[in-house]
């Protein structure tokens, strides 16, 4: 029965078909991309400089990908979930006439059921095909953003069909289960007549779910408020997940709240016509809404977290820093920098990178390639306020090293701990000296200047008493800059590169939502034809339909933005706590313009597919479908 209703009715369910296939090419996608950066070779004969840098840059690919792919499972799950619930919503008349002629609740529960195998089967079989093109574009928007190292490729893994396979089948079987025990519980008369549990949108288990997420998001803010540190920074993201899906349950309770000021705004008989289709149309407009709200959420949710942090990075440097003017050169020279007419305190600050061994509480040690900074201990006190919070920062000199516990917290770092390293012609372990303030900016490792001969070029932080007559004759050695100019620059490049994380994370998904946006609208007006053609007969015209959908897709544009942008407020405003807890300052960072592009995207995107769609629901003749509907 379920392949006779699927081979008769396929054009209901080519909507659901689309959200499952592209959501099983996005996971499949993001899957074969991170197994084979954590499976990658590295190349004999690389020095052992070129071998870290390459196994750092998988490393850092694998973090990512990790993140992408837990995204991407939880978008394609929910968008797959929200279309086959709304999916099943609109079939409840089909659903009631089966009852009616005698089918039983466990009948039509194992009818729906078998619809979502089949199109689990058939969306899995399309997603492993498209999830081929979408690895290759995946891996060269990683590479073009420097995510991977240069040429890498995913490789296909013939398992994945059957993960691929799992995940098609198993998030259909679970957008259904919900909504198939729903509708068998409905009386068939309840059914026909559109009232009483049929017509009942907020339904125990919504409001059960709701809560419990509602609950859950504010337990996690007040938590990361409490916790503070880098152990609270991870909390805040899931700040947008547990939201999502709180507003998806209680949405309907928002649908009438966005429907009053649009009948206010909207006086006319257009207008009174949408507004009523709002509120009777409440699991519609929710429905419709839910991709729109996932994708503010986490594209406006994310952009924020990453200006807030980088904001409160920038502050932190220019707390922190205590200097005139810096100068970035390509050798040492620091006896020339300190004999330049008007210059005071000097501090010679190089990067290097350090293979150090941590253990993690499992009792191996893991070598990562930790990002340190090598200082003359006296020239940076002068120029940086920094206060040890254990030990002494004239104490590092030889084989030492002084460490921010914000680095690992679960390491415990102490004064006295020695630390494995391996270097080329430096020492095999590093004693701690020191322990630095939590920071975010970072460094989180200072060792001495003359630790290793491998090190980037040399800036100097310079305290002038003329800073003018001191700009003159540094530039004659390198590059000059203010304080303050050095520190903008580093917080726009750490912002360029937050944009470029953010869009390597959220691009697949977020395009995928764009895609279900679409389809949401043409699922929603592909069973309104009947409502359509009863409007025209009693007197509206082809036009004024359009416009009254017009108006619906704009009000659904809102319920979308506002339940989005109280999702990414809740991640802002856990980072905005975590990072006052950190370092002690208070930053945070909405990101206005985007919202607004975001929001003007949204709203372009659903009213042409909202206008497309009415137009091609409106070509048959009206009193051709009102007929055939008698």
């Amino acid at each position: 029965m379920s392949w006779s209703t699927f081979r008769d009715r396929w054009q209901v369910f080519v909507g659901a078909i689309v959200t499952v296939c592209l959501g099983v090419a996005l996971v499949q996608s993001s899957l074969l991309t991170l197994v084979s950066a954590a499976t990658a070779d590295i190349p004999a004969g690389l020095s052992a400089t070129e071998a870290r840098e390459l196994r750092d840059g998988y490393d850092g690919a694998v973090a990512l990908l990790g993140m992408t792919v837990g995204l991407a499972a939880f978008v394609a799950i929910f968008i797959v979930s929200s279309t086959f619930a709304f999916t099943v919503a609109q079939r409840r008349r089909d659903l009631a006439l089966l009852r009616l002629t005698g089918a039983g609740r466990r009948q039509v529960r194992t009818l729906l059921v078998g619809e979502a195998l089949l199109l689990g089967a058939l969306g899995s079989a399309l997603g492993a095909l498209a999830g081929v093109p979408v690895m290759r574009l995946q891996g060269a928007m990683l590479d073009g953003f420097g995510f991977v190292p240069a040429g890498f490729v995913g490789e296909w893994r013939s398992w994945v069909l059957y993960v691929s396979a799992g995940t098609g089948i198993g998030i259909s079987v679970l957008g259904v289960l919900a909504a198939s025990r729903r509708a068998a519980k409905v009386r068939p008369l309840e059914a026909l007549r559109e009232v009483g549990g049929a017509a009942r949108v907020m339904t125990a288990s919504r409001w059960v779910v709701g809560m419990f997420f509602l609950a859950g998001s504010i337990a996690l803010v007040v938590l990361v408020s409490v916790l503070g540190g880098e152990a609270a920074l991870p909390l805040s993201i899931f700040v947008s997940f547990t939201l999502v899906i709180a507003f998806t349950a209680l949405a309907p309770l928002v649908v009438p709240l966005v429907s009053l000021p649009f009948g206010l705004l909207f006086r006319g008989r257009l207008g009174v016509l949408a507004h009523a289709n709002l509120r009777a149309g409440v699991r519609r407009s929710a429905s419709t809404a839910a991709p729109i709200m996932v994708l503010v959420a986490f594209v406006v949710g994310m952009a924020g977290t990453m200006a807030t942090i980088t904001e409160a990075s920038r502050q932190e440097v220019a707390r922190d820093v205590r200097a005139d003017l810096v100068l970035t050169a390509e050798r040492p020279i620091r006896d020339q920098v300190a004999a330049v007419p008007g210059v005071g305190a000097v501090s010679e600050e190089a990067p290097v990178t350090v293979d150090m061994g941590l253990d993690y509480g499992d009792g191996e040690l893991t070598y990562e390639g930790v990002d340190a900074l090598a200082v003359d201990p006296a020239g940076y006190a002068r120029t940086h306020r920094l206060a040890p919070t254990a030990g002494d920062l004239a104490d590092l000199r030889g084989a030492a090293v002084a460490v921010s516990p914000s680095y690992a917290p679960e390491l415990r770092f102490r004064v006295g701990d020695t630390l494995p390293v391996r270097m080329e012609g430096g020492p095999a372990r590093l004693r701690v000296v020191a322990l630095l303030p939590d920071t975010l900016a970072g460094p989180f490792f200072l060792v001495p200047r003359d630790l290793t001969a491998e090190q980037g070029p040399p800036r100097y932080l310079v305290q002038a008493s003329d800073p003018a007559a001191a700009a003159a004759g540094l530039g004659r050695l390198g590059e000059v800059t203010t304080a303050r100019q050095w520190i903008e620059a580093n917080a726009d490049e750490q912002q360029r590169q937050s944009v470029d994380v953010m869009v390597a994370l959220l691009g697949m998904a977020m395009l995928y939502t764009v895609i279900a946006m679409v389809n949401a609208v043409v699922i929603s007006a592909s069973d309104r034809r009947g409502e359509f053609a009863a409007a025209r007969v009693t007197g509206l015209t082809r036009g004024q339909v359009v416009r009254t959908a017009l108006g619906e897709a704009l009000g659904v544009v809102a319920i979308g933005l506002l339940l989005g942008t109280l999702a990414a407020a809740g991640t802002v405003v856990g980072i905005a706590f975590a990072i006052k807890d950190m370092i002690g300052i208070s930053a945070a960072s909405p990101p206005w313009a985007l919202l607004g592009a975001v929001a003007a995207g949204a709203t372009l995107i659903v009213a042409a597919a909202s206008v497309l769609t009415t137009l091609s629901a409106t070509r048959t003749p009206a009193i051709r479908l009102v007929a055939a509907r008698e």
